[in-house]
């Protein structure tokens, strides 16, 4: 009867030492399904952040290809020189148009700066134009400024030029290597520098996009093996 006794006495304690393990494992898988669903939205809106600036990084590549990279690659004004200014004169007056409100339109009139060089001291001469969109706009003279009502005020900023130019006879230019352009330029719209520090900010988006993904799919993976090795020990 004692064995008998003690024996059932023992089974008592084990059923209820399950009981606990198993209220405390209970306990256990359910903080561990609270902080899984706790981290899961975390984790959506991680990964949705990191596609938002990949996607940004992308539309912002688009938009500097169309605009300035597709300006400097289609620029023949590559190679870089000094130029020697021969010779610098106003010419003649040349017609432009200015806004004056609501689908109105009036002249006005500029000043035209014809500026000669030679390059490198090669003794060919050409004309210089301020940069690309001077040498598009007007290849004749060297500065198209705004067209404005004010026309003495215009004339104003072309003499300025003009002394500029008259007391630095050497300055940096750029020229067509193929001298399939005869002008030259003073300026580039967009060198290396500018389109560098242009393609600095989305290629940093972009790379901060992957790396938000890349170390959120790193946790999701170690969270899983964490889950393994410890059902491995049980």
């Amino acid at each position: 009867m004692f064995f008998v006794a003690g024996a059932k006495k023992n089974a008592g304690r084990n059923e209820r030492s399950k009981s606990i393990y198993q209220k405390f494992r209970r306990v256990d898988l359910l903080d561990k399904k609270k902080t899984v669903t706790a981290l899961r939205p975390g984790e959506d809106r991680a990964i949705f952040l990191g596609l938002g600036m990949i996607l940004s990084s992308v539309m912002m590549y688009f938009v500097l290809g169309v605009t300035m990279l597709r300006s400097y690659a289609d620029s023949v004004w590559t190679e870089e020189g000094v130029c020697v200014i021969l010779n610098s004169t106003v010419t003649a007056d040349m017609n432009c148009s200015y806004n004056c409100g609501s689908e109105c339109w009036r002249d006005s009139k500029y000043p035209c700066l014809q500026v000669y060089v030679s390059v490198n001291n090669t003794g060919r001469v050409s004309r210089l134009s301020h940069n690309e969109e001077t040498q598009d706009t007007s290849s004749e003279c060297f500065y198209v400024p705004r067209c404005q009502k004010d026309s003495v005020a215009m004339h104003v900023i072309i003499m300025n030029i003009s002394e500029r130019l008259k007391v630095n006879q050497q300055v940096p230019c750029y020229y067509d290597p193929s001298e399939q352009q005869e002008n030259i330029i003073l300026t580039r719209l967009y060198d290396q520098t500018v389109v560098f520090h242009s393609l600095l900010w989305p290629s940093s988006m972009l790379i901060g996009g992957a790396l938000v993904i890349v170390m959120v799919k790193l946790t999701q993976y170690l969270s899983r093996l964490c889950e393994e090795i410890g059902k491995i020990k049980r």
